[in-house]
């Protein structure tokens, strides 16, 4: 009983850290509990240890998952479900290979192997395709992004690190606590562990007090919409809504702005991808730019292009019937009138929503079950570079939609490729008014720090907003609002240490957990001379 309650203890002190109604700090000291608990079990005599370790872990986790993520029920019941049963399974699995190698290493060893196969974890869960990073540790500090703003060197991995070094050090004072039973151990473990927090909270305000921004700016005008996902989206046309974006934009929209942005699949008749030029979006943004000669256009819309040649079909074509397939594309596109339209196809899918993960392996077993979670019925097809949309000034954007701003490392694809400034175009009213979309936004802040590019982030329904390079947030206009807001980007050309490097951190630790645990469970004699 003592195990499990020390179980639950972690799970809430997991959830009650996390954004955005959380505070940050407990974070520090919330793998203790489960730690020890591990130990206890580990160190007693009782059967089924492996289990009973497995159990403990999944409660905990379990707990974490369903307070922060329990949200997605709004937009689907089986994904949610599918979403904190399932990764909550992962995390105690990982933290099960913890205890294997705890129970035939020491605790220096042990524990330098469940940071770095944490860290490694959550790597996984950056790539593969049960993609679902929204609980990596690093972001936990996305609403007090100025404890963080060394990010700028070592990514949201950083935090990670960070987080999970202060737990060792703290379950290590308890341990020693436990067996020598005096007081100056408990001290020395509070100095420690204090240490440990304010140093870097303290490294980050001098590098935000001392940081400067990027000189030259752009004039940007962000649209919100406010179209109901589940009642409307779907239901008015590309005309009713091109009309309602030219009346938006003449509440902000001058002769100075030099991009006018709109939200992730605003027009979403389905467009054909060969007839784009022909579209409502096309012709209402040309109105937009007659109006506005300066202008750069640059919106959400969903495309599809249907064929019939076999050789066109990909691991993302939807079949329609024989030898009739089509691409379907949730994409941005950007227009000026001083070159051809832009076009990106968004390529961090959402799971089950717009991705049916691993569909050689699942689709036989499952049949069609995942395809239909979210209003989407078909794979959305991606691409493989992360193009970016030059502006008729100059300079450029990334043309980041939804899910993809949540991606550390893909994000600074786009910088490399030459991005000045961050374009986020998104729907987050498929939650309702949770957590949901106000993480999201506060995950955006993280991005702007790691590469130090300013963001234009237009939201169908809340929150849109203007974030400066440190991750402040500047301008907002909020949740279920209709209207525009106006204001200055900064643009940068330099790159940061992690737009060079990326996650070296969690490449580091693939090769440290891999080592570690063959140190631990591969048997090997010593060679005794005679």
């Amino acid at each position: 009983m003592k195990n499990l309650l020390y179980a639950l203890l972690s799970g809430f002190l997991l959830a009650l850290a996390w954004p955005t109604y959380g505070f940050p700090l407990l974070i520090f000291l919330a793998f203790v509990p489960l730690l020890y608990a591990e130990f206890r079990v580990r160190n007693s005599e009782s059967r089924n240890i492996k289990l009973q370790v497995l159990g403990l872990a999944y409660v905990s986790f379990f707990i974490w998952n369903l307070i922060t993520t329990y949200w997605l029920y709004y937009s689907t019941f089986f994904g949610a479900a599918f979403a904190i049963l399932v990764n909550s399974l992962l995390m105690a699995l990982v933290f099960l290979l913890y205890h294997v190698v705890a129970k035939r290493s020491n605790f220096r060893a042990s524990t330098a192997f469940l940071i770095s196969i944490w860290i490694v974890f959550e790597k996984l869960h950056l790539g593969w395709e049960f993609s679902w990073p929204w609980l990596n540790l690093g972001n936990v500090f996305a609403v007090t992004h100025n404890w963080v703003q060394w990010y700028e060197y070592t990514g949201a991995f950083g935090g990670t690190l960070w987080i999970l070094l202060v737990n060792v050090a703290i379950f290590k004072a308890v341990l020693a606590y436990r067996e020598f039973r005096q007081r100056e151990i408990i001290w020395r473990g509070v100095i420690k562990a204090a240490l440990f927090v304010a140093v870097p909270i303290a490294l980050s305000y001098i590098i935000v007090h001392n940081y400067s921004e990027s000189e030259e700016t752009l004039e940007a005008v962000i649209l919100q919409p406010n179209i109901d996902p589940y009642k409307e989206k779907y239901n008015v046309t590309d005309t009713r809504i091109g009309e309602l974006l030219l009346d938006l934009s003449k509440e902000n929209v001058t002769d100075s702005t030099a991009i006018l942005v709109a939200p992730e699949t605003v027009f979403a008749d389905g467009t054909p991808l060969p007839r784009f030029q022909q579209s409502q979006a096309a012709n209402y943004s040309r109105q937009l730019l007659d109006q506005y000669p300066n202008l750069n256009f640059l919106s959400g819309i969903q495309m599809y292009d249907r064929f019939q040649d076999p050789a066109r079909v990909a691991k993302q074509t939807n079949q329609i019937g024989p030898n009739d397939w089509y691409n379907d594309y949730n994409s941005a596109f950007m227009m000026n009138r001083q070159s051809l339209p832009q076009l990106y196809h968004k390529s961090k899918l959402v799971v089950g929503v717009e991705n049916f993960p691993y569909q050689s392996v699942l689709r036989p077993i499952l049949g069609d079950i995942m395809i239909d979670l979210g209003g989407t019925v078909a794979m959305k097809t991606t691409q493989e570079e992360r193009s970016i949309f030059e502006l008729n000034n100059g300079y450029s954007t990334a043309p980041i939609i939804c899910y993809e701003s949540v991606y550390g490392e893909y994000v600074t694809g786009y910088v490399r490729n030459g991005a000045n400034f961050l374009t986020i175009i998104t729907n987050d009213a498929w939650w309702s008014d949770t957590q949901g979309h106000k993480q999201h936004l506060n995950y955006a802040k993280l991005r702007a720090i790691e590469t130090r590019r300013s963001i234009v982030r237009s939201a169908n329904t809340g929150i849109s907003a203007f974030i400066n390079e440190k991750g402040d947030l500047l301008q907002t206009l909020g949740y279920t609002e209709l209207g525009s807001i106006k204001g200055n980007v900064t643009l940068n050309t330099g790159e940061t240490f992690y737009v060079k490097y990326g996650d070296y951190i969690a490449r580091v630790a693939q090769f440290l957990a891999l080592f570690l645990f063959l140190f631990a469970v591969v048997p090997f004699k010593k060679k005794v001379k005679r």
